[in-house]
């Protein structure tokens, strides 16, 4: 599953008669007061300036501004760009017409292993959640579409009455094509907004997220995903994504900058527990990793060579519980290579790894990877016996 940002989502929207605001995404204001010269919606609207980044809470944080004029969302883009929030830059806003309007909804359609489930309701808007019980579903099922009458019905349970519940229905009924057609998981509007004086709707905010995997049947995604801890991937984190996508099991990387224990570790249960483990003896983490479901040597090589080149690094865990079918042998291969290769360009100067695995063929597997100590490298290796935990106090404790 990937997220896609807001300017993104709003052109899936448009393709599928979704309505949307006005909008330009940009990310040099200079750029803004060109647009601003060739769309007449920018000089004459009231807008909204948004920061366009996977960031939680922009509005108390200062990151939406609304009711503005060109020049004052200049000012705003201005001041939002390169703005460093936590270990987010600003790259980037949205600059959007900004809508009068008479009612907000809410409207959101998510896939399960079953089929799919459309959401539907009046009360939209910041307090959804204080009003959830308004909130009326319709279940898809799997290779089957409601027909419109099926998705009035469900609006006019929601509240929705007349030409308004109509209208609702006809845009629910495009939010589902979008589903389908766009290889989502999940879409959300909220709000979904009506000027009634016009019946002009609009989707003012969108959260969208699509398989990832599937983007070689879209040639129109232009997009990068968006990571869910407040910042783009980082280049390493993408390269790692892009492998995963194309091989029978799963490598998995996401970088935590600052720290200096790196881990390379099988399953995500393991994963989870070693991170936990670090941090709770006050050591600080480099990333969280995870290989598993039995990869290719090659690709466990790729992730090995990856966080070896994780900077100011003193530890690297290689670990893992005890595992049921992922070969030790054949995935410590991939590791081995990449510990040979980083070293050979540099890396790993002054870095210790400490490595506990169990599973099928372990012991030639902890036998190849202890070899390493004769070609210099500072490494130490137990098998299934030695705890878990006591690996990353005899790391912190070195």
């Amino acid at each position: 599953m990937a997220k896609i940002l807001e300017g993104p989502a709003m052109k899936l929207f448009n393709k599928w008669g979704i309505p949307v605001p006005n909008y330009v995404v940009i990310m040099d204001p200079n750029r803004l007061a060109q647009l601003g010269e060739a769309n007449k919606w920018l000089r004459e609207s009231k807008l909204v300036v948004k920061a366009h980044e996977a960031i939680g809470g922009r509005f108390k944080l200062g990151l939406v501004k609304l009711g503005l004029d060109l020049e004052q969302a200049l000012e705003a883009a201005t001041e939002m760009i390169g703005r460093e929030i936590g270990t987010s830059v600003i790259r980037q806003v949205i600059v959007a017409e900004m809508l009068d309007h008479d009612e907000e909804y809410y409207l959101s359609i998510a896939g399960n292993r079953d089929g799919a489930e459309l959401l539907l309701s009046n009360k939209g808007g910041v307090d959804i959640e204080d009003n959830w019980d308004t909130v009326k579903r319709l279940f898809i099922p799997l290779d089957e579409n409601p027909t419109i009458e099926e998705i009035t019905d469900v609006a006019h349970q929601a509240g929705f009455t007349g030409e308004v519940a109509e209208r609702v229905a006809k845009i629910a009924s495009r939010l589902i094509l979008c589903f389908d057609n766009e290889d989502s998981q999940s879409i959300e509007i909220n709000p979904l907004v009506i000027r009634k004086s016009d019946m002009r709707f609009a989707a003012l905010d969108a959260v969208m997220n699509v398989d990832w995997d599937a983007r070689f049947r879209h040639a129109d995604w232009d997009f990068k995903p968006v990571s869910e801890i407040g910042r783009p991937f980082t280049e390493a984190e993408q390269q790692i994504m892009d492998i995963d996508a194309r091989i029978k099991g799963s490598v998995k990387l996401v970088e935590v900058p600052g720290g200096d224990v790196a881990l390379l570790t099988a399953g995500g249960g393991a994963s989870v527990f070693y991170s936990d483990a670090v941090v709770a003896r006050g050591g600080t983490i480099a990333n969280y990793a995870e290989y598993s479901g039995d990869p290719p040597d090659w690709a466990v090589e790729a992730l090995t060579e990856t966080i070896c080149r994780l900077p100011n690094i003193k530890h690297i865990i290689v670990g893992g519980a005890i595992a049921n079918f992922t070969d030790v042998k054949a995935t410590f291969s991939g590791i081995i290579n990449g510990f040979r290769e980083s070293k050979s360009k540099g890396y790993l100067e002054n870095v210790k790894i400490w490595v506990r695995r169990g599973g099928p063929n372990e012991n030639q597997g902890l036998a190849a990877i202890k070899k390493l100590q004769e070609e210099g490298f500072d490494i130490h290796v137990y098998d299934r016996s030695m705890p878990m935990t006591d690996i990353v106090d005899l790391a912190l404790n070195s």
